[in-house]
């Protein structure tokens, strides 16, 4: 089955379909897929869970408003088994989306457990003379002002794990008591059976709050967290309020003790290793996200839980040599990953400015690069079964495709002809007028003070026409620029910047020094240098396809948002006269500003001061940090900007909100600079809803258009 998602411009919303195919290959064959005539939509479905055995289908739907928070339907084979709601005095809707989701089946397919929003107090009764009496102790008032877990969390309750039995539709919480902190829970996972013992134990990712406050945690593998393990409920006798009885309660068991980051917990399939992603390097240096390391632990067949010892399977690749392994950098991993042999398993991981499949054998440590070694597209696994994997493949002018690949001796992929892979002639021809290139850039002016892995050159991909002839005058360019600073542009299809091209744009897509992909010295020589290292390394790109002819420099546009929109800031006034205009979405352009106001506040500390020598955190800055911030900021170079400039901002946005945007928009009109600002009332950071988006990318062609001369 595969879930598709489609975007209604009308309903400004996505809609979600399932569309199942089956699959027949012979022995040395080439691959069938016999697909459903028509998908089948699902509407208001948060979340699609098969159970192991895939004779049972999970769905989630969450209610906003109404008595029921959420819905769980369990389908067989023909028809709906099983419908149960759960009112808000069980708790609140069903994390699915993002670091907090964890919906998982256990072995017999009897229980599931998933993490939801902890229930709603109950409210206040009031009579002639006020409160009631009874209420004085539980009651919190609606101005009593909590802390959330920033971007896309704002408003949602603590998470809290609970179990709902398959059969009678009982649920149970399950109570995370014994760690001496509140933790944030999510990434709930069965683990086996330990040996002579029939009550089971679930595992899951705690999160520790600093002991003020609680930091932004969307997009940020620096947050400290560790995994955990506690016994799961017993439904045999048992209610939900005779579990309330604190003497039943079960501690929590740290597993991973002594290491600071440990997330997307995975069991081996004969249930022997539990293995896991780590991102201490982002926790010690304050990188939002780095280079990341994989672990394993061997799960006690003595039934004696406990810190146990972790064994590392992959570890931080601080400087790879050149063409080879870069480390890794993983976004998700599959709920089952493994291939036949059982300790083989299947990731999608950034490998420079194109995404990659690895497998990784948990025994010997052996990472292999399994995609061909011939493409320049990304690809992402999807599913994996036995020896065959299904993934996505794509490139910058290319959609993405569906490919089946087989262990076969080697490794043998195979093309997929599928409706998902589908476009318009006008689209097809479009896409196929254009080329891409990677290209790799020498650093300029290395410092001895740099790291080895500083001094390697880093990549842009180079979007053109393939049918300009040398003769010709090159295309204008826009110069785009990723955000974070510790993310990548992979050399994948994008819908936004597939628009631009279509409109007669070369593109540049920069993946600077501080960028995932490229090892963890690359990335750690920006933290302290942002605004000056990432600045020099654009305009080195820049430098080098003007040298190739590639550029008209009077026709150099610019385009990012968030860390891209803070560069983007920096260069048009760094660089006053490179560009004919600039277009930034929700733009980081003054740091003092963005302390007292962002989820991420932290941020500001490990990007300005650097890593290692960044001070202890803490809300009170005094004179001389917030100098240092604001020498750092683009708006410290305002006064030079003569680039006409357009801001796209989203009115929620906690990571960075629009007052950034807009103080240097009233900046630039003070000073006659052409300045337009946009404001999407209903978007947070990403301004992802289907109309912003399409009115978003919109506007920044019709401005570049317009400045185009």
């Amino acid at each position: 089955m595969f879930l598709i998602s489609q975007t209604d411009l009308l309903s400004n919303k996505r809609r979600k379909s399932i569309l199942s195919t089956h699959i027949s290959r012979k022995i040395g064959s080439s691959v069938s897929f016999d697909w459903a005539p028509f998908p089948t939509e699902i509407t208001s479905v948060s979340a699609v869970v098969p159970s192991p055995s895939g004779s049972k289908l999970l769905l989630v739907r969450n209610f906003e408003g109404e008595h029921s928070s959420a819905c769980f339907e369990i389908w067989g084979p023909s028809q709906l088994k099983k419908e149960f709601r759960v009112p808000r005095s069980i708790h609140g809707p069903v994390y699915t989306d993002g670091w907090l989701e964890g919906i998982s089946w256990n072995s017999n397919e009897t229980f599931i457990a998933y993490v939801a929003e902890a229930p709603d107090l109950a409210k206040p009764a009031f009579n002639t003379s006020g409160l009631k009496k009874e209420d004085h102790n539980s009651w919190k008032g609606q101005g009593d002002w909590e802390e959330d877990w920033g971007e896309t969390y704002s408003g949602k309750k603590q998470p809290a794990i609970f179990v709902i039995d398959v059969n009678s539709g009982e649920i149970c919480g399950v109570a995370v008591t014994g760690a001496g902190r509140e933790l944030c829970v999510g990434q709930v996972v069965w683990a086996p059976p330990l040996d002579g013992k029939q009550q089971q134990h679930l595992v899951f990712v705690g999160w520790w709050p600093s002991d003020t406050r609680k930091f932004g945690i969307k997009y940020c593998y620096n947050r400290p967290c560790s995994l955990y393990a506690v016994e799961a409920p017993s439904f045999e006798s048992d209610s939900i309020t005779k579990r309330s009885d604190a003497a039943k309660v079960p501690l929590i068991i740290e597993l991973t003790h002594g290491l600071n980051s440990a997330f997307f917990p995975r069991f081996s399939p004969d249930g022997k290793s539990l293995v896991f992603l780590s991102a201490k390097t982002s926790v010690d240096s304050g990188a939002h996200s780095a280079t990341q390391s994989l672990h394993k632990i061997e799960w006690p067949s003595n039934g004696k839980l406990g810190p146990l010892k972790v064994a590392d399977v992959v570890p931080v690749i601080m400087c790879p040599e050149n063409g080879c392994f870069p480390g890794l950098y993983c976004s998700s991993l599959l709920c089952n990953p493994w291939l036949s042999d059982g300790h083989t398993m299947f990731l999608s991981s950034a490998w420079g400015s194109v995404q990659t499949i690895l497998s990784v054998n948990i025994l010997s440590g052996n990472v292999s690069r399994i995609t061909p070694n011939d493409s320049r597209s990304s690809w992402d696994v999807l599913a994996v079964g036995s020896d065959n994997v299904i993934s996505v493949c794509s490139s910058p002018v290319s959609i993405p495709e569906i490919k089946y690949g087989s262990l076969v001796g080697k490794w043998r992929w195979w093309d997929v002809s599928s409706p998902i892979s589908k476009c318009s002639d006008k689209v097809s021809l479009l896409l196929a007028s254009q080329q891409f290139d990677i290209l790799s850039i020498p650093v300029r002016d290395v410092s001895e003070n740099l790291a080895k892995g500083a001094c390697k050159p880093f990549e842009a991909i180079y979007v053109s026409s393939r049918h300009r002839k040398s003769s010709e005058s090159p295309d204008p360019l826009v110069v785009f620029l990723h955000g974070g600073p510790h993310t990548v542009s992979l050399a994948s299809f994008s819908k936004s910047l597939a628009f631009l091209s279509s409109l007669g744009y070369s593109l540049l897509i920069v993946n600077y020094r501080g960028s995932l992909g490229f090892g963890e010295e690359a990335l750690q020589s920006l933290l302290g240098n942002i605004g000056s290292q990432d600045v020099r390394d654009v305009l080195t790109a820049l430098d080098a396809v003007i040298d190739k002819g590639l550029v008209d420099p009077s026709k150099i546009f610019v385009l990012g948002g968030s860390h891209g929109g803070f560069f983007t800031t920096h260069l048009i006034g760094q660089a006053p006269e490179m560009f004919a205009a600039a277009a930034t979405r929700n733009p980081l352009c003054n740091i003092p500003l963005l302390f007292g106001t962002s989820d991420i506040p932290d941020w500001c500390f490990a990007e300005v001061f650097g890593g290692e020598r960044r001070p202890t955190f803490t809300e009170s800055l005094c004179a001389e940090h917030l100098a240092l911030f604001y020498s750092k900021s683009p708006i410290a170079h305002v006064s030079k900007v003569k680039t006409p400039t357009i801001f796209l901002l989203g009115a929620w946005d906690i990571r960075l909100p629009m007052c950034n945007g807009i103080q240097f928009a009233r900046a630039l009109r003070e000073r006659g600079v052409e300045t337009k600002v946009i404001v999407f009332p209903n978007d947070e950071h990403s301004i992802d809803r289907p109309q912003s988006d399409y009115e978003s990318y919109l506007n920044i062609g019709m401005w570049f258009n317009k400045h185009c001369k």
